[in-house]
Parts: structure tokens; C-alpha cells; sequence
């Protein structure tokens, strides 16, 4: 297979080397990933600047824009419009679960991939500090295996994390639906040495405890991947809708 790989984390992070070297082995695999964090920059493109390519080795560059511009950029550019079968976008330092996805660069570019027709996974690592990545990388690749049998349409993503620290090399996997949470003390003010207040969005998630969710895969033990389908109408409010007489007052 033609394998585009991607990330969020930077050009230089451990778990897309690890998987590049893994995939390698088996898979004509390409790397254009941003030349530094990009994390928590969602779904966006550089259109206000022009964007530079650079060269780190055979099939191994980075970019200076963001993880969806890396992929159009690999895929129309160093590419030249051929394709590849599959974008895989990580592995990801940190977690992607439940509503974080719509924030996350490792997703944006899996869905990136899944807008142009490829099919596309993005592979997180929860607890990344001490992590197996090359327990994980191996996961990947036997799942690239029976990935046609899955029967999966290019439109959907899979959405992967892994548990971390593991003992049985990531034998465990359930199939699952995004969980929920909530954040505490998302905005949390300080002061500078000026006496400026200043403001760092972080927080801790309270994740729901959901049975078939994501999260509760982890907090097993397992593998979580999580289809993801692009299509955001609300198709039974949409036929409420129409078949509704609603006049707006003057």
C-alpha cells in the first residue's frame, strides 16, 4: 500500500517515527508532517501566508503549516495528485476522545483525507510518557490488514486510542461510540510580574461513565477504535423541518 503519514505533534515525535519505521517494513509510506506542535489547531488551513516544504530524507518532509495543510500539500503536491490508499494521522502524545475531537490537528487531518475520497485513520496514544509505541505502531499495521474487510467507506474515519502502558501488546480492542465529558477550571487566570492579568484555557476532563464509549475501552484496557462519519445533518430534525409551516413574526 501507498501510506501518507501525518501528525499534530511535530515532524519530530516519537510515535510518528515509530510508526514510519514500522510501516516501512511492509508499505510504500511517505511522511509530510508541520515542523513543530501543532496540537489543539482543529480542522484549519494557512491561507495567509505562503507555506514552505522541507526535506529531512527519502519519503520524510515537514511543512511550516498546519496538519490539514500537510495533507493537501503531500497529496497535491509532493504527490502530484496520485493518491495514496491511506492517510494515517499520528500517533498522536495524548488522548482524542469523545467532544476533543473537534479540537484536535491529529483528527483534522484524517478528516482531510476522508473529504478527498482517501480512507483515513487518526491513532492517539493516551498516556504517551513511558508508552509502547512500537507495541502500537505493530497494531496498526496488523489492523491495516483487515482494514478492507471492515467495509469501512472513505467518508468515515477511524478514530484510535490506545491505552499506554499495556502488558499484553495491545491484544484488546473494542469497537465504540465517542464519549462525553466535561471540563473543570477550563479558564484559568494569572497575573504577570506588571500586574496584567493573563489567561491559559486548560482544565481536567470529567468524563461520563458510558458503556460502549470510548473511554470506558481505555479505562479496560483496550484498544478503542471509533467510527467517525463526516455527515452532520440531523436528518430526523431536517424532516421535522419540512414538513413544518413556520412563519417568523414581523
Amino acid at each position: 500500500m501507498k501510506i501518507l503519514l501525518t501528525n499534530d505533534d511535530g515532524v519530530q515525535a516519537e510515535g510518528l517515527r515509530v510508526l514510519f519505521k514500522e510501516l516501512r517494513r511492509f508499505h510504500d509510506v511517505l511522511v509530510l508532517a508541520p515542523d513543530r506542535e501543532q496540537s489543539a489547531t482543529g480542522h484549519s488551513l494557512t491561507l495567509s501566508r505562503p507555506l514552505r516544504i522541507y526535506k529531512h530524507g527519502p519519503a520524510f518532509y515537514s511543512c511550516d503549516g498546519t496538519p490539514t495543510d500537510s495533507v493537501l500539500l503531500a497529496v497535491l503536491k509532493i504527490m502530484n495528485h496520485k493518491y495514496p490508499d491511506m492517510i494515517i494521522s499520528g500517533i498522536n502524545h495524548g488522548p482524542n476522545m469523545g467532544e476533543d475531537i473537534m479540537y484536535s490537528g491529529t483528527v483534522a487531518a484524517a478528516i482531510e483525507g476522508s473529504l478527498i475520497g482517501i480512507p483515513s485513520m487518526a491513532v492517539s496514544m493516551v498516556n504517551s510518557v513511558g508508552a509502547d509505541f512500537i507495541g502500537a505502531a505493530r497494531f496498526i499495521r496488523r489492523l491495516i490488514r483487515v482494514y478492507p474487510s471492515l467495509d469501512i467507506h472513505p467518508s468515515t474515519i477511524l478514530n484510535i486510542n490506545l491505552p499506554g502502558k499495556v502488558t499484553d501488546g495491545f491484544k484488546k480492542f473494542r469497537f465504540t461510540f465517542l464519549g462525553s465529558r466535561k471540563y473543570d477550571d477550563i479558564i484559568i487566570k494569572k497575573t504577570d510580574p506588571r500586574g496584567q492579568d493573563y489567561y491559559w484555557i486548560a482544565g481536567s476532563p470529567v468524563w461520563e461513565k458510558q458503556p460502549g464509549s470510548d473511554i470506558n475501552a481505555i479505562r479496560a484496557g483496550a484498544v478503542s477504535i471509533t467510527p467517525v462519519n463526516l455527515h452532520f445533518t440531523d436528518g430526523p430534525a431536517l424532516e421535522r423541518l419540512l414538513a413544518m409551516t413556520v412563519k417568523l413574526p414581523r
